[in-house]
Order: structure tokens, then sequence, then C-alpha cells
């Protein structure tokens, strides 16, 4: 009997659970990837509208009518194809449920490897993507004395770019967290009710969701060789504030199959699974990126 390909099936439940695996999980779930369209397995077509301001009006003449927008596709390339594959004892092959088999059979490798790196990708790629397009992280060593005020100056830069703080993530490494636990100016309440405890944990800054990475998953340049280690002159990410609505992240996977067993596989399974991935900061939302990062 021929192998079935499970490619759909499987994203379909990798995409659901990618706003609890992944810590960017957010950015997956951006409202940017119902919004792209496929040209093939491994392009993209995003939209792109323009539009002309408002002009006077009189009441004594009629205007000529015209076109004052424009509607253009733009094309992606996804540029992260990756592939995995094992061999598989027959007992752990669920004959009536291959979705099942396959899942089982890739969760540790989804919990400690790919997940990991799509996180890793992720924000290396919106790094290389917003200094590409010009801009630049702020490097000051942050201090439990002067993270309040680069933050208030990161906000201060989106509100200029006209970002709305509705949505926005703060996504902080430990030792960033802390510090802001820390500084000076944050101010905490005391709920006499809970017998005068007092939680420490901040899960938002001025109505900002905070989210904290290991810093390991935090980093400006990564080496995908072989899974994913950080690259030689890769530096440390504090914080990366950001609108999800700034990037785009889709995911294709073109084959998910598990083989029956067979001479060659001595007597085992052989599941092989592709994907293609990227994650695209948009041209005309990098604004709605700021960085902390070391000097």
């Amino acid at each position: 009997m021929a192998a079935l390909n499970y490619a759909k099936e499987y994203q379909r439940e990798l995409e659901q659970n990618f706003p609890y695996v992944l810590y960017f999980g957010a950015l997956y779930n951006t409202p940017n990837n119902g919004r792209y369209r496929w040209l093939n397995g491994k392009t993209i077509e995003i939209p792109t509208i323009s539009v002309t301001g408002r002009v006077d009006a009189t009441r004594d003449t009629i205007a000529t009518a015209s076109r004052n927008y424009n509607n253009s596709w733009t094309p992606l390339t996804l540029e992260n194809e990756r592939k995995w594959s094992t061999l598989v004892h027959p007992r752990d092959v669920q004959e009536t449920n291959q979705v099942a088999t396959i899942a089982n059979i890739t969760r540790v490798f989804n919990e400690e490897q790919k997940f990991p790196e799509m996180d890793a990708y992720t924000i290396s790629k919106i790094y290389s993507d917003w200094t590409t397009a010009g801009e630049s992280a702020d490097t000051t060593a942050l201090t439990a004395e002067n993270i309040l005020s680069i933050y208030d100056k990161m906000l201060e830069k989106m509100a200029e770019g006209r970002v709305p703080k509705m949505g926005l993530v703060l996504y902080v490494t430990p030792a960033t967290n802390t510090l802001i636990k820390n500084a000076q100016g944050i101010y905490r309440t005391l709920d006499v009710g809970k017998q005068n405890q007092l939680s420490r944990a901040i899960t938002s800054l001025d109505e900002v969701e905070i989210v904290e990475v290991p810093s390991e998953l935090m980093k400006t340049v990564y080496e995908f060789t072989s899974g994913w280690k950080a690259g030689g002159s890769a530096k440390q990410i504090h914080m990366c504030l950001i609108n999800p609505l700034a990037v785009i992240t889709p995911v294709s996977y073109e084959f998910a199959k598990l083989d029956p067993p067979s001479a060659l596989s001595e007597g085992k399974y052989v599941y092989y699974e592709e994907s293609h991935e990227d994650v695209f900061v948009l041209k005309n939302k990098v604004k709605a990126i700021q960085m902390a990062v070391q000097a």
C-alpha cells in the first residue's frame, strides 16, 4: 500500500499549537498570515494598497473622476527550507491513525529542536530585515535606573511613526525582565484580600504585554547548518518591542510521510518531513519594531 502524504494535516495540527509552544507565537498568529496568497510551493504574494489624500471640494464644479488608489501584489520567496527524517520501530506506529503516529514521533523533536529553531530564526530574521531597512537598535547598557527611560524612548519612536500601542508585545530576556521588576519608577499594589501578599510578577508595562524569552533565543545571528546555534558575531537582544502586524510568517509543509518497513530500512518505518517557512518584516511597518541590543 502506498504511503500517504500527511503534510496538510500535520501542518494544520502544528499551526494550532504555534501560539502556545513558540515564544514568538503571537507573531505566528498575526492577522497578516490570512492576507497573502501562494504563488507556488515556496513563493507568496502580499497585497500592497496605496492611496492619495483628500482634496478640496466645491459646489460649483464637477471634478474629473480618477482612480486614487492602487492595489499591487508583491512576491516574496521563502528561503528557509528545512527537512528532518528518522527511522521508526513498528511498535511505535498506529496503523489506524497515521497522523497521530506522526505527531507522537515528532513531539520530542518539535519541542527540543524545531520550535526553538523557529524562535531563533524568527527573531534573527526580524533583526536582519529591520536593520537592512535602515533601522538601528538602542545599544545603551541596561540598568534598573535607565530601563524605563529606554523603554519610553522606544514607545516614543513608535508614537512618532503612528504605531498604535494596542497589540504591542515586549519580548525580553530573563535578565531584562529582572531589571524591569526592580526598575526605579515601577509602582506595585498590595492586595489586602490575599493575606497581604505582594505579587512581584509584571506581565504588562503601560498596557503592553511582556513575554520572557530565554536569552539563547534572543540573538541577532544564528547558524542553522545542523539544528541551530548562535552565530560567531551574534549579539544579545535585550528587548524587542513589536506589533505583530509588522511581520508575516508563512509556513508550508510540502511533505510529511511515513513509509512502510522494507529491506532497505531493515524492517523499520521511515519518516520524512520537509517545509518551506520564513519571516518577513513588511516594508511599510518597520516603525512598528524597536529593539535594545548589546553594544
